[in-house]
């Protein structure tokens, strides 16, 4: 028996979504054709490492608390995230992507192996520093963030060979994700070779867009900004006022006409686009939510992984909505597992 369910939101006028609600087995069902995918990641690979610990008092030597270290953990983050969580799911996965021949590069690359995330030697050099963020925990609550970074020239792939070698050997892919952080891995013309690739070869070419680096993704088979960097494409954002769902996604459209748009909207959900209109919002299904770091990438990964196995943009939202819903509750930069996703879905 099919069951519907009719969505209407605050702030969307008439939009709304009316589609089928998933049963345990369709949703194993597109899970086992997602394992079976090949996806390439491209995009700013860095390390997330976090410092669990409690305060009781005060430095005397300045005015900052003294926290007493409990726990340390590090984890993919940035573009290696996005492909920690397709290989979670069983997809094999490649990344591309440039970091230093540091401790923290040795660390990084022992993950990759760790997880069975497939990577290049030439990802590895010696000229840049491993991108490294370093967030201070204390009761559940950040303290606060260290970086550790080059500018973002400087992590530019070399064109080499093996480059080369992605572009002309794409069609391998089923699907190709650009993760843009605004580190530099990403210019214009990396963009839109790998954009022209994906398309000679009738590959799904998805983005996380970072409007600070200035590059224009077009025409892609999805674009996935989150709101403030929906305005920010827009060149209108100001921090304030009436975020207009339907409008920014009309204007996304005309601005760079994705095939499909999703635009997340944190504990508000999503708002979804497809063919140039928009379609309207789900929202959020997160019951508790700890940390939203990485949402995005979790987003970005099972949007691109659905569409690559043949579901409309609306199942594919539905099923990243649900999986984000499910990160946020986790502390830290967090992943999901194909047990936990079942084990989660309402029965």
């Amino acid at each position: 028996m099919k069951i519907y369910v009719f969505f209407i939101f605050p702030g969307i006028g008439k939009w709304h979504i009316f589609t089928e609600m998933e049963t345990l087995e369709s949703l194993k069902d597109l899970l086992n054709r997602m394992a079976k995918l090949r996806i390439l990641v491209i995009g700013d690979l860095m390390l997330d490492r976090y410092i669990f610990g409690d305060a009781h008092r005060i430095s005397p030597e300045a005015p900052v608390p003294v926290v007493d270290v409990e726990q340390e953990k590090a984890t993919l983050g940035a573009a290696g995230n996005v492909a920690l969580n397709l290989r979670s799911i069983g997809i094999d996965v490649e990344v591309f992507g440039t970091f230093g021949r540091d401790i923290y590069g040795e660390y990084l690359e022992h993950l990759l192996g760790v997880h069975g995330i497939r990577y290049h030697s030439s990802c590895r050099r010696r000229d840049i520093r491993t991108i490294l963020k370093t967030r201070v925990i204390v009761r559940n609550q950040q303290l606060c963030r260290l970086d550790i970074e080059d500018s973002p020239d400087r992590y530019a792939p070399e064109q080499g060979d093996y480059f080369t070698d992605l572009l002309t050997h794409g069609g391998r892919y089923d699907g190709i994700i650009l993760s843009d952080y605004g580190k530099g891995v990403i210019g214009q013309s990396t963009a839109d070779e790998v954009i022209r690739m994906a398309q000679a070869n009738h590959k799904i070419v998805a983005v996380d867009p970072k409007p600070k680096s200035r590059v224009q993704f077009l025409g892609v088979d999805l674009l996935k900004p989150n709101r403030s960097e929906a305005l920010q494409m827009l060149g209108d954002y100001d921090g304030r006022g009436h975020f207009d769902g339907g409008e920014v996604c009309r204007k996304l459209f005309a601005k760079y006409y994705p095939k499909n748009l999703v635009i997340t909207l944190g504990q508000e959900g999503m708002l979804v686009g497809a063919n140039g209109e928009f379609v309207g919002q789900i929202g959020s299904n997160a019951r508790e939510v700890f940390d939203v770091s990485g949402a995005g990438d979790t987003s970005i990964a099972f949007l691109t992984a659905a569409l690559a196995a043949g579901e409309p943009i609306i199942r594919a939202a539905k099923l990243a909505n649900f999986v984000a819903g499910i990160v946020v509750s986790k502390v830290g930069t967090a992943t999901v597992t194909t047990e936990e996703i079942l084990k989660t879905f309402p029965r």
